[in-house]
């Protein structure tokens, strides 16, 4: 676990890799939960038998899905401290390069790709890449932005 403390060496990382996550199986179960909250019941997540007849093979991922256990991977990595609180301030560019199939393992690496200072604190961008085990393309690549605030 990388902790980094206070705002001058947030910024003392830019550019450099801030973990790489466990990896983490995709399970059908897991798959037609997130179908079940999300609403998201398209065929290719959670109906097996006609997934087969797709060039994948068997069901896939959401991209969301995939994008949604950056947090997780994240609270495993790393960490910032020497701040009153943070906050998840959204997203800029997210692709999903290749299909993450459901049996198989993801995890993320995350870099520092940039800090910004704000009145109060900053605003922090991640490059966060989820790579398939065996896979030549990740599945997904975003930058996910931060902000954390002094007090």
């Amino acid at each position: 676990m990388l902790t980094l403390t206070g705002l001058e060496q947030v910024k003392s990382c830019v550019g450099q890799e801030l973990g790489v996550s466990d990896w983490h199986t995709v399970t059908q179960e897991k798959i037609d939960q997130f179908a079940e909250v999300t609403g998201d019941d398209q065929w290719i997540h959670i109906d097996v038998e006609r997934a087969k007849e797709t060039p994948f093979g068997g069901t896939i991922a959401h991209g969301y899905y995939v994008l949604s256990l950056g947090p997780r991977f994240s609270y495993d990595m790393f960490t910032f401290e020497g701040f009153a609180f943070g906050l998840n301030y959204g997203l800029n560019r997210v692709r999903f390069p290749a299909p993450m199939p459901v049996g198989g393992n993801v995890r993320m690496r995350a870099k520092l790709a940039a800090v910004e200072e704000l009145p109060g604190g900053a605003q922090i961008t991640t490059e966060l890449t989820f790579e398939r085990e065996g896979g030549d393309k990740p599945v997904c690549v975003a930058e996910s932005l931060a902000r954390v605030y002094l007090g």
